[in-house]
């Protein structure tokens, strides 16, 4: 009914233009809101106000010319002028009850839509460093990708889904370091261990494979390791200049082939773990993009060469670096150190590039909020290639702060003292996690509390949600131990009883989620739909709290009216959920 007003106004605007009323050239956005208060109808419009100016007429005035010019529809009761010239429309409670029919036949496929009508939308996100564990910081930022995803395909994106694998670099070559000394350890060999490595038990664990498919053949005495090494932090030195040191003594004592078994057995191990992880939590990926790759074809030389082809990459001290500030950075940015090794930087240039010369028509990068200060820098290269800088949107995510009895949970991956989201996922499991991640916009922080989202209480809101789609199957349970006939797709002659205001209540926020979505979609903002869920679950609940109010009675007109709403608010509950990654349950 939204779309069909919204034509109404499009052909009265259209008639006013014609006759001079309103100028040729005016084009404004024509805004149709819910009401609030059914009082004032079902949908507003400022469009009058919108035109005031331009036009030069009083609000009120141009209000009404806009009604009289609207062609006559049969689902519209009235149309009325509001205030300082708002005109609220009055749907039909025919035309408004027949939602209910449109959602039991329409069932799961309820609420989709081909808006994106099949454009190509790729959508990069968690993508941490495979240098450990995912914890529950990461396992925001999962949900969200994954939901945002999830919905784009459900309006018509085509989506591709992508983990970026940074399986090259600094962190890399420290995870293998580390494993490398625990391996030692595990020969005999005294070593003390950097303050700036890796520390958590599942290095030891990598450790212990290394030591049972090597025995002692990487094995070297503590003294060729650490002989010359500059001090530590904790002894007076650089912890920095310490474990770089140490990467290379490792790289040197143990040569190219054996160095690179030690790399990729963390890396694969983690890897592996990071992939059963995210399946556990309901998130999969079409692409997992090797970071290595870029360079095994081409990529970061390409990228570097197109920069300077364009004049925006100069020499300096052995070293190239990209005109970041011809774009509003705050500095240039090296891309080729004076060692000849290209930056990370260099490797993300050509990664972006690689992604927009794929032909999607929108790429979306979900980054840690840390990340903040990367976005200037990666749209002034995208630009300097060429580019448009427009396709490229950056949603930066807050990591979620745990608390547990009040208490809040520290965290850090280097020094292994965190919590993982597999162990968040068992203690409060995937549907608790999902949509409580999900709940506040992506660049709000979040204060994940570990005992509400473990209550089953309607404090819970997910519980509270799922205990709503669990009443509504007990009911259609003692519908059938009762042996009673129904007809879930009611007709007007039925649905027209259902006049009770807590009934017209559900009936008009059921109608609510196509729009939803929709917005939820559009904007990148599943907690629109997480809110209004909790929402839905609240009238329906309310609707058993009614006195005297039964859904099982004798009538089978008011039977099946009654059985006919609440099977919608099922369907659209369950859909709503799956969306986020949910389950709707039939038991509780």
């Amino acid at each position: 009914m939204k779309n069909t007003i919204q034509t109404l106004l499009t052909q009265a605007l259209s008639s006013l233009k014609t006759s001079g009323v309103i100028p040729s050239e005016t084009s404004p956005e024509i805004q149709l809101t819910r009401t609030k208060d059914r009082a004032h109808g079902d949908f507003a419009c400022n469009l009058a106000m919108t035109l005031a100016k331009p036009a030069a007429k009083n609000p009120r005035e141009l209000a009404q010319l806009l009604i009289d010019s609207m062609p006559a529809h049969d689902d519209l009761d009235k149309v009325e002028i509001a205030g300082p010239g708002f005109i609220n429309f009055f749907v039909k409670q025919s035309n408004t009850l027949s939602i209910i029919d449109t959602i039991n036949t329409q069932a799961e496929t309820f609420g989709l839509s081909n808006i994106g009508a099949g454009r190509k939308v790729q959508i990069e996100f968690v993508s941490a460093n495979p240098t450990g564990p995912l914890h529950v910081g990461h396992g925001r930022g999962a949900a969200y990708g994954a939901t945002v995803a999830t919905l784009l395909s459900a309006v018509g994106f085509n989506v591709h889904s992508e983990y970026y694998v940074n399986d090259a670099g600094r962190q890399m070559d420290i995870l293998g370091t580390s494993v490398w000394l625990r391996y030692l350890e595990q020969c005999g060999v005294d070593i003390t261990f950097p303050s700036n490595a890796y520390k958590g038990e599942y290095v030891k664990d990598i450790a212990e494979q290394l030591f049972a498919q090597h025995d002692k053949n990487l094995m070297h005495p503590a003294t060729a390791v650490y002989e010359d090494i500059p001090a530590d932090e904790p002894d007076g030195g650089d912890k920095e200049i310490h474990i770089d040191a140490l990467i290379s003594r490792a790289k040197t004592l143990l040569g190219d082939e054996s160095y690179r078994q030690v790399f990729d057995l963390g890396l694969n191990l983690i890897l592996d773990d990071i992939r059963d992880d995210l399946k556990g939590f309901g998130v999969e990926f079409d692409e997992w993009f090797s970071e290595r790759s870029l360079a095994g074809k081409g990529l970061i030389k390409q990228a570097v060469e197109r920069l300077q082809a364009a004049n925006y990459v100069y020499e300096k001290n052995g070293a190239l670096w990209f005109k970041s500030t011809k774009f509003g950075d705050e500095k240039d940015r090296v891309v080729v150190r004076d060692n000849g090794q290209s930056t990370y930087f260099a490797s993300d240039i050509a990664y972006h590039m690689d992604k927009l010369d794929r032909g999607f028509d929108r790429v979306i990068d979900i980054w840690g909020a840390d990340h903040h200060g990367y976005i200037p820098r990666v749209k002034a290269a995208l630009q300097a290639l060429g580019n448009d800088v427009e396709k490229l949107d950056v949603l930066l995510v807050q990591f979620a702060i745990l608390y547990r009895g009040g208490e809040r949970v520290p965290m850090s991956t280097r020094s292994g003292s965190f919590v993982t989201l597999r162990e968040l996922r068992a203690e409060v499991g995937n549907d608790a996690a999902r949509f409580f991640y999900v709940l506040r916009k992506c660049e709000q922080h979040m204060d994940f509390d570990l005992d509400l989202a473990k209550s089953q209480s309607s404090d819970n809101p997910v519980y509270y949600i799922q205990y709503a789609h669990a009443r509504i199957c007990s009911v259609f349970r003692q519908v059938k131990e009762k042996q009673l006939t129904h007809d879930t797709k009611a007709g007007s002659e039925s649905l027209n009883l259902l006049t009770e205001e807590h009934e017209t209540s559900l009936v008009t926020s059921l109608a609510k989620y196509p729009e939803i979505v929709e917005k939820a979609a559009l904007n990148e903002e599943p907690h629109l739909l997480a809110h209004y869920l909790r929402a839905l679950a609240n009238e329906l609940h309310s609707s058993y709290n009614v006195q005297n109010y039964k859904f099982i009675v004798e009538d089978t007109n008011v039977r099946n009216a009654r059985l006919s709403l609440i099977n919608a608010t099922r369907h659209v509950l369950h859909n709503g959920l799956k969306l986020l990654g949910v389950s709707a349950p039939e038991n509780m």
